[in-house]
């Protein structure tokens, strides 16, 4: 099976061409453990396929798997890694690409350098999803939040009591789910022991589905440090819906203005949101491959 491994600020994914790689649907999720396996595989936060689609309206599909087999909705860093490789596989010349996740489209801008390769990549990630069954988190929230149109049941600095700690929570799905935490002051971003709270977040009992979880120190009204537990995978050096998700928190919270860079430990993604329900988040990053191969499967 051919092979590309590329990453969005280190969160890296192998990715097949699924309109020449025909692997059977019910062997992908033990190929997406094969390859993730950095050991004894490739090495990766998950398995990619980008498929062929007959929808005219759309251009391409991303099939998502975590490193544990199991599905995603939805990726940020990844599917800003398919824009770039359909571009510069020549799938296609647009510049301009809707391309679907777990039935949602999202619509994306290429910017091509000097050498006809893509540098980075701006992609409308849609609306964040604030209503709490619809995240989905299992709590009986009452919102009080200033801004207008935010659904009564979103949560939003919500208690939650994780690794025998009490924390604050702020629920936001961007096609999947997440639970931004910001860090109290006593607490180093650096230092701090996402190997065993990460996971108590993951499969707390309010969140069924379970949760994407995100860690922040804010720094001014443009910049925080973020670092994010995947579900599935665990850390990962960046998540892009994380940042979408961060943002957003960031938002509802005050801390910052409608544009933030997000550090994660493998770079900057910028995000924007203006505070209406209805608008997209709008995010952009850089996309880069690492190299391709063959691998026996």
């Amino acid at each position: 099976m051919r092979f590309t491994k590329m990453h969005g600020c280190g969160n890296d994914y192998v990715y097949i061409d699924g309109g020449k790689e025909l692997i059977p649907d019910e062997k992908k999720s033990e190929l997406a453990r094969k390859v993730s396996d950095r050991h004894f595989g490739i090495g990766s936060d998950g398995l990619i396929f980008i498929n062929p689609v007959d929808d005219p309206a759309v251009d391409f599909e991303m099939e998502m798997y975590n490193a544990d087999g199991s599905r995603s909705e939805m990726c940020g860093n990844g599917i800003r890694c398919v824009a770039k490789y359909v571009y510069d596989h020549r799938l296609t010349n647009k510049k301009q690409l809707t391309i679907v996740s777990a039935g949602k489209n999202k619509y994306i801008n290429l910017a091509v350098g000097p050498d006809d390769k893509v540098e980075s990549v701006k992609v409308d990630m849609g609306a964040p999803i604030l209503k709490a069954s619809e995240v989905p988190v299992s709590v009986n929230a009452d919102c009080t939040s200033s801004f207008p149109g935010i659904p009564k049941d979103a949560v939003i600095d919500y208690p939650i009591t994780a690794a025998e700690r009490d924390w604050h929570m702020t629920c936001v799905s961007m096609g999947n789910p997440h639970a931004v935490v910001f860090l109290p002051d006593d607490m180093d971003l650096d230092t701090f022991d996402i190997e065993h709270i990460g996971p108590q977040f993951e499969s707390h009992e309010y969140f069924p589905n379970r949760t994407n979880t995100e860690f922040v120190k804010v720094d001014d009204r443009g910049n925080v440090h973020m670092r994010v537990w995947e579900r599935g995978t665990g850390e990962t050096l960046a998540c892009g819906t994380g940042c979408c998700a961060t943002t957003v928190a960031c938002i509802l919270n005050g801390h910052t203005d409608s544009t933030v860079n997000v550090h994660v430990l493998g770079g900057i993604v910028t995000c924007t949101w203006d505070g209406n329900p209805e608008s997209s988040v709008i995010m952009e990053g850089p996309a880069t491959t690492v190299f391709e191969g063959i691998i026996e499967i």
